[in-house]
């Protein structure tokens, strides 16, 4: 009883935290609250052009078309959901369990006329426990750095193995830890995550092994896990929106402020990284 209680209670925290992230991820971030593409951010291309091109590849990798029904776990505000979308004419349900957040997501994809084609709804602080979705709904899912707040990580892709169809897809990217020149050991790389797992609500950061290893758990076939950053430091626009950051004075500007100065000294110590994962449900 005690351990439901406590990832009912995290996963809370996390839906409170985004209220007051809205304002402040929609200032700064726009409808794009995921890293961009590595190769576009190395030659210079825009911060939403560089998202636009992961989405792109991420499209791809699922194998989406107009044919396919998707999922995008985690969808914030719906823009790489209505991007994926209007490039590979597929459907998608786009969910979170922030409701400030689904109406915005739900909004945009009015502005877009995409409305028809792409919906939103919340899901219950732990219902990605228990997805309201039949067996085999699916052909594809998608997440953006989304699972990484989930306390029972092993749990979800269970449940996506289950939704997804047979030859279904899941293509996604996430937050994760690793070893790092210098810092090899536990402490070492807990020094600079514990306080990007405090201030993001982050129960706990897995590793590109540590997400194959859940997905292959739950039957699904891994085809591709690989560091996004694999032998360098990930940065990527953060010294452009350094005085955004500096200058927000919305809700919790201070803690955001302080959140982001973990998470770049977290980048700076190489121990953080984004991870890349291509899987599917055989037939």
């Amino acid at each position: 009883m005690n351990n439901t209680n406590q990832a009912v209670s995290h996963e809370h925290t996390v839906q409170q935290f985004y209220n007051n992230a809205l304002p402040c991820y929609l200032e700064i971030m726009g409808d794009r609250w995921h890293h961009g593409d590595p190769d576009a951010v190395a030659a210079g291309l825009s911060r939403v052009r560089a998202c636009e091109i992961l989405e792109e590849r991420m499209a791809e990798l699922a194998g989406l078309d107009a044919t396919k029904k998707v999922l995008d776990f985690g969808c914030g505000v719906g823009g790489p959901t209505l991007h994926m979308a209007k490039i590979s004419g597929a459907s998608f349900i786009g969910v979170t369990n922030n409701e400030s957040i689904i109406q915005t997501a739900t909004e945009n994809a009015k502005k877009v006329a995409l409305a028809e084609q792409v919906t939103f709804m919340t899901l219950e602080d732990t219902g990605y426990k228990n997805l309201p979705f039949t067996d085999n709904t699916f052909d594809a899912i998608t997440f953006y750095e989304s699972v990484c707040h989930l306390t029972d990580k092993a749990r979800a892709f269970t449940e996506f193995a289950r939704v997804l169809k047979p030859n279904g897809r899941i293509v996604g990217d996430d937050w994760i830890q690793r070893s790092f020149g210098e810092n090899q050991t536990e402490s070492q790389i807990m020094k600079f995550m514990e306080p990007v797992n405090r201030f993001y609500f982050i129960p706990w950061h897995a590793t590109v092994e540590g997400y194959k290893k859940m997905m292959e758990d739950a039957g699904l076939e891994v085809f591709l896990a690989r560091d996004l950053y694999h032998g360098v430091k990930c940065w990527t626009f953060q010294d452009e929106q350094a005085p955004q950051w500096a200058m927000y004075d919305g809700p919790e500007a201070e803690t955001f402020r302080e959140g982001e100065k973990a998470l770049d000294a977290a980048r700076h110590a190489g121990v953080f990284s984004l991870g890349l994962w291509g899987a599917r449900k055989a037939a």
